[in-house]
This record gives structure tokens, sequence and C-alpha cells, in this order.
């Protein structure tokens, strides 16, 4: 895969959240016909509970298509991040530190690790610095987190 015009990294953070942003791109570029084939199949939460996705609409309380709806009818991110607090309950700072570290650090030494390494290997990116699925987007889609080293931003 190669860049995507319009698709910013998981590690960029609206608000508190990393990922939630890159969903909220990932919804308009579908609207707009830009998204990937091979990105559409992981949007939303109903098609598998362990995609970022589905995750972040759990942590937030809030259902897809309502997100999907509101960002669809224009609203900035930092206000559809504002209403889903509102929607599904608001989050600590603790909560949110949490979730941006659980989702940052996915795949380095957990269950989805041998998955991890596994696309690592049919993507062709073996022997880069790949140790989370936030790495491997980010090499997949032409940027270097291992240079940039985002992490240490959050």
């Amino acid at each position: 895969m190669a860049s995507v015009p319009g698709l910013r990294s998981c590690y960029d953070q609206v608000g508190r959240l990393v990922f939630f942003g890159r969903m909220l791109d990932k919804i308009r570029l579908h609207a707009a016909g830009r998204l990937p084939p091979e990105y559409v199949e992981n949007l939303g939460d109903t098609t598998e509970p362990t995609f970022f996705d589905a995750r972040c609409c759990r942590f937030l309380r809030v259902p897809y298509a309502e997100i999907r709806a509101r960002a669809l009818a224009g609203r900035p991110d930092a206000e559809l991040l504002a209403w889903a607090h509102e929607r599904g309950g608001a989050r600590t700072d603790e909560e949110c530190y949490a979730w941006n570290m659980f989702l940052c650090k996915r795949g380095w030494r957990d269950a989805s690790a041998p998955a991890l390494q596994r696309r690592v290997a049919e993507l062709g990116l073996a022997g880069r610095d790949i140790q989370t699925w936030f790495d491997l987007i980010d090499f997949d889609e032409g940027r270097d987190p291992a240079a940039s080293r985002p992490w240490e931003k959050l």
C-alpha cells in the first residue's frame, strides 16, 4: 500500500485520543469513494471486535453509525469528539491515557503479536522496526514511525 491522501496516522490525536481522527478520515474518504478497497472491510463496529474502529466505538460507547452520520454531516473533529464524550459519557484523563497506550502498543508482546508478524512478512516489510500495529500501518502507508517516534508525543 502507499500513502492514502487525507488519511492520517493512527498516532495522530484528536483531543486526548489517538486513532479517532483516522477513523473519521476513513469515514469521509469512504463516502467520497477515495478509501482503498482493502480498508473497507475494517470499517465500523460490527465487522470484527478487535479491529480498531470497533474498539474505538466501544471505548466511546457510541455506535459507529452515529459517529459516521455526524462526520458526514460535516462536523469538525473536535466537535465530534466532544459530542461522543457527551453521548457516551466523558472519559477521564487516566482512561484516555490507558486507551492511547493500549492502542498504540497493540501487537507488542500481546496476543496479536503473531498476527502482526505474519502481516509484516506478507507486506514485505520484514527487517523494518515494526513493533506494533500502528507501526505497521504507518510503514505500509509510507511513514516511518521509527524515525519520527510519534509515541513520544503522547
